[in-house]
This record gives C-alpha cells, sequence and structure tokens, in this order.
C-alpha cells in the first residue's frame, strides 16, 4: 500500500463503482484501497490505455473464486500522480460479491462511509 500512497496526488480520490454517489479521500482512500485489495486474489494488469492527463488500466482478478475485470480510469495531475480514480467493474455477479465482502470491512469504519457521502 505504501507503493501505491505515492503515486497518489494529495487530492487524489476514488469515486465508488458501487454507489456511484460516495468519493474517498485523504486517508480513507488508503483504506478502501487496502479493504479492497486484500479481498481480491491474482489481480492481474493488462492494456494501459490513453495519453495525457486520462488513461485507462484494465485488470482481472478474483473474489470468492469469481473472475471480476475492471476498467479503471484515473486522471493525472501536472506532476504525473494520480489525482481521480474511477473503476468500472463487471460482471454483475462478481461486483455483488465484491460488494458483499467489502461492505463488512468498511463498516468497522463508520466514519469513513459518513465522510464519503460529503461530496
Amino acid at each position: 500500500m505504501a507503493a501505491i500512497a505515492d503515486l497518489l496526488a494529495p487530492d487524489a480520490e476514488l469515486v465508488s463503482p458501487l454507489s456511484g454517489r460516495m468519493v474517498f479521500r485523504d486517508r480513507d482512500l488508503l483504506l478502501l484501497l487496502t479493504a479492497v485489495y486484500t479481498g481480491l486474489r491474482d489481480v492481474s494488469w493488462h492494456e494501459l490505455i490513453g495519453d495525457g492527463t486520462t488513461r485507462v488500466a484494465v485488470s482481472e482478478g478474483r473474489i470468492a473464486g469469481v473472475t471480476i475485470t475492471d476498467a479503471l480510469v484515473f486522471e493525472l495531475d501536472a506532476a504525473g500522480r494520480i489525482r481521480r480514480l474511477r473503476p468500472h467493474l463487471r460482471p454483475w455477479l462478481a461486483t455483488t460479491l465484491f460488494a458483499v465482502l467489502l461492505v463488512p470491512k468498511l463498516a468497522r469504519h463508520p466514519g469513513v462511509l459518513r465522510r464519503a457521502l460529503r461530496r
């Protein structure tokens, strides 16, 4: 997670693909990414698409034995650090399993969810 933190801009944010309304920032973003990536297995990154400040990285992994894919749209700041992450998960079954397993991890930190709802 330290290596990922080094890639993030100070004002980095992640727009939730599950709610579309929640935005995770600051230390909450790192807590979210930790919860996400500890639940995924066999993650591999494939294509990196784009140039300039907007890119898309395609990945595949497994959640509870089901394959999940992500087209992660990310925007870079002037220094080349990630300023905004917008995951696009599929298929529906894997995304549902992902949500079911992620929510209890985040529920242990109710302030994280409350802050994410304050856009």
